[in-house]
């Protein structure tokens, strides 16, 4: 009951612009809906039977692979603040050219190197105990299980449990007749129905939705200064409805070429990214960012085909708020 009353209290600080918290007050919650030690959320909607179905999808066995590439001499596109990856070469020909090779039996040369990067400053899966309003992450565990890492909902459990499903690209570039959407651009989930049925396809209950909007593909064509400039990502812009629409299809996934999934800062609110809250926090939905799509939906256009099976597994981070990512999709 004090709890209450305290949160009470903490709507009463600001009548402008809401706290999330109360922009998400009697949204919908998933939280204890697979028991009270769950970490992976919305992906328990993708079971044997469904991954199974979801193979039908594939019909002629094209591949395709959706992360960016890191440490990339051009740069690797992150949220503003972070740095990409650097990798440093510790042993290579000029080690032994200079005599300070290891020399083995057989007289073998090797190269060896290593890279430190942010988790999330590639193409990533976060984790569900990413981001939290209100002292409590995913399935009400409490936000003080993250102080020195994520001890609950960390990506490790995503990563153990990887995610296959049918998934189904929805390019609401090519759909709004665009190379890349605009600096701030929204769209709603009756946008995404739209875009599929344009497309000749069906949003089902389950699919893992990749959404296009070319925006990762501009870091690649203009100038560090002009993409971040002025930074406010396109994406979904959050409501209630929109909300309830996830909760009711049972969507896992979203994966998206943006950094952060969903419009930077919402429009109406004024609150940033209150979707990590609202679909991650609340409902368990993972969220997958900085995913390379290009290639992809110039396939998907080229033979009409949006459907398909994706497979992805993070790497196995032991209380990573996030990890690394390269998912495959097979058409």
């Amino acid at each position: 009951m004090s709890h209450d009353h305290d949160h009470d209290h903490d709507h009463d600080h600001d009548h402008d612009s809401p706290s999330i918290s109360r922009l998400l007050e009697g949204s919908p919650k998933n939280w204890g809906k697979w028991g009270p030690d769950d970490e992976v959320g919305s992906l328990n909607y993708l079971t044997p039977s469904v991954v199974a179905a979801a193979a039908g999808s594939i019909r002629s066995g094209k591949t395709f692979t959706l992360q960016v590439k890191m440490a990339n001499p051009e740069g690797d596109p992150v949220w503003p603040g972070r740095s990409g990856a650097v990798r440093i070469n510790v042993m290579d020909e000029g080690h032994f050219i200079a005599g300070k090779g290891v020399e083995t039996a057989g007289g073998a040369h090797y190269a060896d190197d290593y890279m430190t990067c942010f988790l999330q400053g590639s193409t990533q899966y976060d984790a569900l105990g990413h981001v939290w309003c209100d002292g409590q992450i995913w399935n009400g565990y409490d936000a003080k299980t993250t102080i020195g890492g994520l001890a609950k909902a960390s990506v490790c459990a995503i990563a153990e449990k990887g995610v296959v499903g049918r998934g189904i690209l929805l390019d609401m570039a090519r759909f709004r007749g665009k190379d890349v959407l605009d600096v701030g651009e929204t769209f709603t989930h009756h946008d995404l129905q739209a875009c599929a049925a344009t497309q000749g396809a069906t949003i089902e209950p389950h699919d893992i939705l990749l959404i296009r909007t070319g925006w990762i593909g501009k870091f690649y064509k203009v100038s560090r200064d002009d993409f971040y400039s002025d930074f406010v990502e396109p994406g979904l812009t959050h409501s209630r409805e929109l909300v309830d629409w996830f909760q009711a299809m049972e969507i896992p996934n979203i994966v998206t070429d943006t950094i952060a999934n969903e419009v930077t800062v919402d429009p109406v609110s004024g609150c940033v990214l209150p979707l990590h809250n609202a679909l991650m926090r609340n409902l368990g939905v993972t969220l997958t960012e900085i995913a390379w799509l290009d290639d992809l939906a110039a396939d998907c256009a080229d033979d009409g085909q949006y459907t398909f099976l994706y497979v992805a597994a993070p790497l196995k981070i032991v209380n990573g708020t996030g990890a690394p990512v390269n998912p495959v999709v097979i058409k």
